[in-house]
């Protein structure tokens, strides 16, 4: 093999920038997050008896809705800028807190309730599974009484279809619900879509606990180490989420019916659990980093013991070897016909003999 092969191969095993990505959060430092190329709106206007679906691509076009009060509009916004932002938020009546919040990067899951808005903050995750990694997705949501307004980063990806087939049925409850029905439908399918996730790295550890019971190797650490840091990124996203919703719980806004109160109550069981389950799999690759080094261990354990019995075994043969080595002129059997062959025999004789012992006292 090359020396860039070699060189190659060793590098993924300890690369560092997947760290670099999960522990690098500053939320003093100021970030500069850069427009999305393009922006993609989807208006979703309904109440009990009527339905419409709306796609623009101008954020001047969804404004109107505004003051629309007949109907519940759920407003997703796919595509992050600056200057739709403001003008949605100014619109809409967002505080400018939360719309510093909205453009935000790396933001800790939080909720607020500023005025006649409350809004939360927290990340949908997703499983690559060409790269094995988690990833994340910052959604913004702001609740109004008629209105539901969504920021996305990736307009390619989201969770939230389910809803768009709901909101499609005539009979379906979210129907005849209003805007804080939209906003718990919404954290149920993000929540839920962690177990998916959770699912998946499941099989991950259950794969590298198998491979470190039968064959553990480096390769087998660099894949716990690695599997350790998604972990980290789950444990971060999850744990928080859990004070988010005890948040819509406890407020006391007239944007919350007392009916939806109770499904959020739902939704904070679930995360509870999802939090539990995060901390299972934390132990369990813990346990597996203990249970490699065991193994090794053991193996290092295993060569020393044989290596130790094969020491013993020469002994004697060196001990013989050096007695009729001595150069002195007596010497018993110096000058018998059969003094090679005796010595040859007690050098062969003696450490079978010594095995015999080793293996009748179980040290091997």
């Amino acid at each position: 093999m090359r020396y860039t092969d070699y060189i190659n191969l060793v590098l993924p095993i300890f690369n560092t920038r997947r760290t670099r990505e999960i522990l690098n959060v500053n939320p003093v430092q100021p970030t500069t997050r850069i427009d999305a190329p393009e922006v993609r709106i989807s208006v979703y206007e309904f109440n009990a008896h009527e339905f419409k679906e709306h796609l623009f691509t101008d954020i001047n076009e969804c404004v109107q809705f505004a003051h629309n009060g007949q109907h519940v509009h759920w407003i997703n916004i796919d595509g992050i800028r600056k200057a739709d932002i403001a003008r949605v938020c100014q619109e809409f009546r967002v505080h400018p807190l939360l719309e510093e919040d909205i453009l935000s990067l790396g933001q800790r899951p939080k909720m607020d309730e500023i005025d006649d808005v409350l809004f939360c903050l927290l990340n949908m995750l997703y499983f690559n599974e060409n790269a094995g990694t988690v990833e994340q997705e910052q959604i913004s949501i702001a609740l109004g009484k008629h209105f539901v307004i969504s920021f996305q980063e990736d307009p390619s990806r989201d969770v939230f279809d389910p809803l768009r087939e709901k909101l499609k049925i005539p009979s379906s409850k979210i129907r005849n619900a209003g805007a804080d029905y939209v906003c718990y439908t919404m954290l149920d399918l993000i929540v839920d879509n962690y177990f998916l996730v959770m699912e998946k790295l499941g099989d991950k550890i259950e794969a590298i606990e198998e491979e470190v019971i039968r064959n553990s190797n480096t390769k087998s650490l660099a894949r716990i180490n690695r599997l350790r840091k998604e972990l980290i990124v789950l444990k971060r996203n999850i744990a928080p989420v859990r004070e988010l919703i005890h948040g819509f719980i406890r407020s006391e806004s007239d944007l919350l019916a007392e009916r939806t109160t109770k499904y959020f109550k739902d939704i904070y069981d679930h995360i509870v659990q999802a939090n539990d389950l995060a901390e299972n799999y934390r132990d369990v690759m813990i346990n597996l980093q203990d249970l490699y080094v065991s193994n090794v261990n053991l193996k290092m354990n295993e060569v020393m013991k044989v290596m130790a019995i094969v020491t013993c075994l020469m002994a004697p043969a060196t001990v013989i070897g050096g007695i009729f080595g001595m150069n002195f002129d007596r010497i018993p059997y110096l000058h018998h016909q059969n003094g090679f062959y005796i010595a040859m025999s007690l050098m062969v004789l003696v450490p079978i003999w010594m095995l015999w012992i080793f293996k009748k006292r179980g040290w091997f």
